[in-house]
């Protein structure tokens, strides 16, 4: 089981776990989901106190990663699988990435 905590705009907004890799769960961080200032992470993810379960990695989460070559120079460089999504996201989605969402490994 892997995790990563998702942030938005720097603020923990909730954590994404990969159960295997036909088993991804999202739930929103308690704190995050009671101030009600704070956007949801995706239109997709509306904020909830129920977490979310999918078969494969949330389309919003999958979005975020490169595709093409620059995914295959990216997973040679890490040394991770180029069909690892989840290991890919852990270990490029956690600075310098378009919009407002990070996500880091726990």
């Amino acid at each position: 089981m892997r995790q990563g905590a998702v942030y938005m705009n720097g603020k923990l907004a909730g954590i994404l776990t990969e159960i295997s890799p036909t088993e991804y769960v999202f739930k929103y961080d308690d704190t995050y989901y009671a101030d009600d200032m704070q956007p949801a992470v995706s239109l997709t993810l509306p904020k909830t106190q129920q977490e979310y379960r999918s078969a494969y990695l949330f389309p919003f989460f999958s979005n975020m990663l490169s595709e093409g070559r620059n995914r295959i120079v990216q997973s040679r460089m890490l040394h991770i699988d180029e069909n690892d999504h989840f290991g890919i996201l852990l270990a490029t989605a956690q600075t310098d990435v378009a919009g407002a969402v990070t996500v880091k490994p726990l």
